[in-house]
């Protein structure tokens, strides 16, 4: 009898500690953490301050390191900084692998500068700052 417990319970306790490990400690990046992103767009290692007619913008891809492609349509979400800023703040998020992709304004080239970078992150609350780099 004992045996034939110990055959159900066992499979059963597997099971279960299998599946709490491979979900244990995986982030899964996306809106409803804790999380603050403050993103530095920056245009050779110089900040991009958004401008009230051109505010910088930066495009959020979750659960990728890689640039979605089909332009910024392939994007999850957006966030527009606020003018005078340099930086813009995305709030709300859980931990994971993100990519970013900022565009601005550089005034002392009167050129509009984009970029992107992956991005990667593991606490699940406070700020954590990323620099963007763009180019014209």
């Amino acid at each position: 009898m004992k045996k034939v417990i110990l055959c159900l319970i066992l499979p059963v306790a597997i099971l279960i500690t299998v599946n709490s490990c491979s979900s244990k400690g995986k982030c899964e990046a996306g809106t409803g953490g804790n999380v603050t992103i403050v993103a530095y767009p920056q245009h050779h290692t110089l900040p991009i301050t958004n401008k009230s007619w051109y505010a910088d913008t930066v495009y959020v891809k979750f659960n990728t390191l890689n640039n979605p492609g089909g332009g910024l349509s392939g994007y999850d979400t957006y966030v527009v900084g606020d003018s005078g800023e340099n930086h813009v703040h995305l709030e709300g998020l859980t931990c994971g692998d993100y990519y970013l992709y900022a565009v601005g304004f550089d005034t002392t080239i009167s050129q509009r500068v984009t970029g992107g970078i992956p991005f990667t992150f593991t606490q699940t609350s406070g700020e954590v700052i990323v620099n963007i780099p763009v180019v014209e």
